[in-house]
């Protein structure tokens, strides 16, 4: 499926392909320089494109008026907590200009339509405490805010690490 038609003539969603990696990259670029941390975005094409590859990341662009202004990645999870499947937003960006016509709103839609069509009963993301533009927006959509815990990572050579003890 290489167009999506949306309900703005002007706007399309198309899939990412394995050969678009660097395109996500550019992307999360983009929101990485908006959300002030440019430093914690290391992904390359080469890691973008193996995990398109094997479908454990998933993208969409949106496309307005032949331009890329906007994308998500984002990929399947699931809840021992709930007992539930659903899609996590990793990424989530629309060009600075493109704000406020209602291309978030068709994006979000897709993404929902895409879980549903999944047998996914939830859709996740997270967001910054500042960005209250976008919390405004989350919340208009009817998402709650889920804030009884903090995230935590292993850096690949603390994984590493932690693993070579056992």
């Amino acid at each position: 499926m290489s167009k999506i038609s949306t309900r703005d003539p002007n706007f399309h969603l198309r899939l990412a392909r394995p050969e678009d990696a660097a395109l996500v990259v550019e992307f999360m670029k983009k929101l990485g320089a908006f959300q002030k941390m440019s430093d914690k975005i290391t992904a390359t094409a080469e890691r973008i494109e193996r995990l398109l590859l094997s479908k454990h990341g998933e993208a969409v662009f949106g496309v307005y008026a032949g331009k890329m202004v906007a994308f998500a990645y984002f990929h399947e999870k699931s809840s021992a907590f709930t007992g539930r499947r659903g899609l996590y937003i990793d990424g989530f960006f629309i060009d600075q200009s493109m704000r406020g016509k209602g291309l978030g709103n068709i994006l979000m839609q897709f993404l929902s339509k895409d879980a549903l069509d999944r047998n996914c009963e939830m859709l996740e993301w997270g967001c910054l405490d500042w960005n209250t533009t976008a919390v405004d927006f989350y919340q208009k959509l009817g998402a709650y805010r889920v804030d009884s815990m903090h995230i935590y990572r292993l850096s690949p050579d603390d994984l590493t690490a932690a693993a070579l003890k056992f």
